[in-house]
């Protein structure tokens, strides 16, 4: 299952174009046919979402720069997630570690757990670039697949997301502006920053 995005923009921290999403370490076995396929499709939509979010941030900052980047992070990547899960009939986010946009990127419980497996797992050697979770979860309104695929942090991320010392002035007066709370900064190439988080409600 795939489906086709127009271009957009990838929030920071995601400018490395991914390769296919295989069966990842930490996914829970011997799942049945349906929640196979819905994992499958779940790993599509990641893969889409971030190859193509990610070239047009590429393509963002080579013609304006970091900050033409973070305006276009900040307007265009929620609405494409949001596009999505319209589509689907899914929610589809981003989750950070440490967080910019608290309206946006704050990662529930579960979410949060996730993102702590993930960085016992980074200690451990697993590549971030084919770390991912799946879970079958019960909710008071229903039971749901969650999954979620590790985003880490490319060398031109720090750009916004590296030591605010070093950041150019015009990231550091935008953020100072739009994010006077901000924390998603002092990164380094290699850590994790979060991750894409897929919630499906599931007919069982």
């Amino acid at each position: 299952m795939k489906i086709s995005l127009k271009p957009a923009v990838l929030a920071c921290a995601m400018f490395s174009v991914l390769p296919a999403l295989g069966s990842a370490a930490g996914e829970a076995p011997a799942a049945s046919p349906e929640i196979q396929a819905r994992v499958a499709a779940a790993k599509t939509v990641t893969q889409d979402f971030l190859k193509t979010l990610g070239g047009t941030m590429m393509k963002e900052m080579k013609a304006g720069g970091p900050g033409a980047a973070m305006n276009v992070c900040r307007k265009v990547a929620p609405e494409i997630a949001n596009d999505i899960s319209l589509q689907k009939g899914w929610k589809v986010t981003r989750v950070g570690t440490r967080v910019r946009n608290p309206m946006l990127g704050t990662p529930d419980a579960w979410e949060q757990d996730v993102l702590n497996r993930f960085a016992e797992r980074a200690k451990q050697g697993e590549a971030l670039k084919t770390m991912a979770y799946y879970e079958v979860v019960e909710e008071p309104n229903g039971k749901y697949l969650r999954f979620m695929k590790a985003i880490g942090v490319a060398p031109k991320c720090l750009a916004c997301h590296g030591d605010k010392s070093q950041l150019p002035e015009v990231v550091r007066t935008k953020l100072d502006l739009l994010y006077p709370h901000d924390q998603a900064t002092g990164y380094k190439p290699g850590d994790l920053r979060g991750a894409v988080s897929i919630k499906q409600p599931l007919d069982m």
